[in-house]
């Protein structure tokens, strides 16, 4: 769990910092606070709450919870709630959870100023989705939308020249989804 972590460490005679930051059983995870697009903070430093980890949504409280996310500029935490729904959902659904965590990722580096990154994960994920076109249409997912998003989105992030916005760049998920109601 992401919220159990523990400060580990102690710097040897060499001074390299010896031990690592563990969650409760022991695994090796990063204590360190993070940024609004994942990007890790120095210790002490207020940062975004992570999502929970292994949470088990329906795919409509998945969908919802990464759109506001997304909405909100914060496409790294998003990417955590589609990998929860990858995990933990069935098997013939685990490509679309996986392709929609990619695009979200791909999202994340393109808003962090990695143009390569950004691309290739836009373009991973979009290859990801297009074999899961029924799976997404299932839950209610643009699929054909999000495909178009994504490699439109790679081609300009490769372009450079200008910093993507998170927020402004955010896919809508459902079609004909405009956002926020005021």
């Amino acid at each position: 769990m992401r919220g159990a972590h523990a400060r580990v460490s102690g710097a040897g005679q060499d001074g390299r910092v010896s031990g690592r930051d563990r969650d409760g059983e022991g695994r090796a995870r990063s204590a360190r606070p993070r940024d609004g697009l994942g990007r890790p903070l120095p210790y002490g430093e207020p940062g975004v709450a992570r999502q929970p980890e292994g949470v088990v949504r329906t795919p409509a409280e998945t969908v919802a919870q990464a759109q506001r996310l997304l909405d909100a500029g914060m496409p790294f935490h998003a990417h955590e709630v589609f990998e929860d729904a990858w995990k933990s959902g069935p098997e013939e659904a685990a490509p679309l959870w996986r392709g929609l965590a990619q695009l979200a990722v791909g999202l994340t580096h393109a808003a962090r100023g990695n143009a390569v990154g950004g691309a290739r994960l836009l373009r991973r994920g979009a290859d990801g989705l297009d074999g899961a076109g029924a799976e997404g249409a299932a839950y209610g997912i643009d699929v054909p939308g999000l495909l178009r998003w994504a490699r439109e989105l790679a081609v300009r992030v490769e372009g450079g020249g200008h910093t993507i916005d998170a927020a402004a760049e955010a896919p809508r998920l459902l079609p004909g989804d405009a956002g926020e109601e005021e």
